[in-house]
């Protein structure tokens, strides 16, 4: 579609129309999906460094922005710099934060996580793996994982102890709590995170998950745990909140979980009240995202469309969507209903702006923050027309 067509026939692309899911209207279908950077305060606290890093995203133009992975109890962090919820502390943390975001008119959302297995690992910037001699040295603290069974990640990884059929009761109780909390901080949305081999993806996975009790066996008894937590946490949230829950579409290993268990469970999430699937992929079996799944211009699109069309669900589509007519195409084609730029949105914060330039909307800095509206118009009347290396500089570029 010709962005600048659009534009000029005052219809707006889709990428930037609003969307409503339940009683939150987002004001664009860009979306910044939750990414660990372990810079917690000391209690896992939200401090400076995260309405900083999070406000760039409101002030850059994104409908909504999630929260990273924070932990719903100590035990279940990733890593010891990661944010909780689990306490009034950490609650009151989140709301200068969530204020900022507010202000600015972008919706802010929460991704509730248990590390699971993979719980007292490395940050990313180490290596994503699990903790070395040299890590325990450096200071770095660790802990042992729980998980469906006593079965380590692979090799190297710490060995996880199973958690009884009590504690996996007790693990609804636990997720509800965190929800309740986010609710209070004053969050607009909530996502729980099923995937990347996390605590509940690996009670979905077969790979992972060979308990006999009522949380294994099946399909349905492996996901019960996560079922279970979804309708917990939808309990907990006002009608008008909306719920998301990130899967991963495929584990990306053979005899793992698959597409068509995905949108067994997508129908199940959406009887119980959940709203969006954000479709990523990989992680059973080492790091976050790892899988045999090939790299490719949006290359999980097809797990979001196919999960829309079977389940008859909201989906959001992420990964390596890099150019405004890409992401465009992917909501007119009906591929999806959202779209998630996480590493290209590190790259450049204000790419939601810079994209809508691109469509051919907000070419006079209209919806930009006035603070930096008003100068990057008078700077293109004074630069329009201006000859430089690569062309002549105009409103769109």
């Amino acid at each position: 579609m010709d962005g600048s067509t659009n534009g000029s026939q005052g219809q707006s692309p889709m990428l930037f129309q609003p969307l409503a899911i339940r009683g939150l209207t987002l004001k664009n279908r860009l979306v910044v999906p939750p990414m660990v950077h372990y810079r917690a305060e000391p209690g896992n606290t939200c401090g400076t460094f995260h309405v900083v890093h999070l406000g760039r995203y409101a002030l850059g133009g994104f409908g909504l922005v999630f929260v990273e992975a924070t932990g719903v109890e100590e035990i279940g962090l990733i890593n010891e710099h990661d944010l909780g919820i689990w306490n009034d502390a950490q609650v009151e943390s989140f709301k200068p934060l969530i204020a900022f975001m507010k202000r600015q008119g972008t919706a802010i959302g929460i991704q509730l996580a248990h590390g699971g297995r993979k719980s007292s690992s490395q940050t990313a910037m180490q290596g994503m793996g699990p903790l070395t001699e040299e890590n325990l040295k450096a200071g770095d603290k660790i802990w042992q994982p729980v998980g469906p069974t006593a079965e380590p990640v692979a090799k190297g990884w710490l060995t996880p102890r199973q958690l009884t059929t009590e504690e996996c009761r007790a693990m609804v109780g636990t997720w509800a709590k965190a929800a309740r909390n986010a609710v209070a901080a004053g969050f607009d949305t909530i996502e729980i995170h099923t995937a990347h081999g996390y605590l509940l993806a690996s009670f979905l996975s077969p790979v992972s998950n060979t308990r006999n009790d009522e949380y294994g066996g099946d399909r349905a008894g492996r996901m019960r745990l996560p079922l279970e937590i979804a309708e917990a946490v939808r309990r907990e949230m006002p009608d008008t909140m909306p719920l998301f829950v990130r899967v991963s579409s495929v584990d990306g290993t053979q005899e793992g979980w698959n597409m068509d268990d995905t949108v067994v469970f997508a129908r199940e999430l959406k009887a119980r009240g959940v709203d969006v699937i954000d479709c990523s992929s990989g992680g059973i079996a080492g790091a976050a995202t790892a899988a045999q799944v090939p790299r490719s211009l949006g290359f999980q699109v097809p797990f979001a469309e196919r999960v829309r069309n079977e389940a008859d669900v909201t989906t959001m589509a992420v990964g390596i969507i890099l150019e405004a007519q890409q992401a465009e195409a992917i909501l007119q084609n009906g591929q999806a209903d959202l779209i998630a730029i996480g590493r290209q949105s590190q790259f450049n914060p204000n790419i939601a702006q810079h994209w809508a330039h691109d469509l051919g909307i907000n070419t006079r800095f209209e919806d930009w923050s006035p603070e930096y509206g008003w100068w990057l118009e008078k700077r293109i009347r004074t630069l329009e027309g201006f000859a430089t290396p690569t062309g002549v500089v105009t409103r769109r570029g």
